[in-house]
């Protein structure tokens, strides 16, 4: 069992950055695939990015990749997402996810654990 707690959500000018992070409690957090997804209003919830249990590995939607940067500590059991040069676009709130195993997988329904989310609004 694992607990996802995320912070750092905000408004935010477009252009500029924030920085979510999720901690998690619970056993072996560092055998766990990581993955931050997000859902805006009358959206359907869409992969954003994921990183291996080691960070060795880490995927990105087309729309965040060079502007997104995922990473993970697993001595203090947390993962982030660096987010630069947001967008309108980006507005939405955004889940973390952790997934047994150990490939990494764009869906949502592969993930096994969800924290709560944080809400990102980005003004133009």
């Amino acid at each position: 069992q694992v607990q996802l707690v995320e912070s750092g959500g905000g408004l935010v000018q477009a252009g500029g950055s924030l920085r979510l992070s999720c901690a998690a409690s619970g056993r072996l957090f560092s055998s766990y695939v990581m993955g931050w997804f997000r859902q805006a209003p009358g959206k359907e919830r869409e992969f954003v990015a994921s990183i291996t249990s080691i960070g060795s590995s880490k995927y990105y939607a087309d729309s965040v990749k060079g502007r997104f940067t995922i990473s993970r500590d697993n001595a203090k059991n947390t993962v982030y997402l660096q987010m630069n040069s947001l967008k309108s676009e980006d507005t939405a709130v955004y889940y973390c996810a952790a997934r047994q195993g150990s490939t990494y997988s764009s869906l949502w329904n592969q993930y096994n654990y969800w924290g709560q989310g944080t809400q990102v609004t980005v003004s133009s």
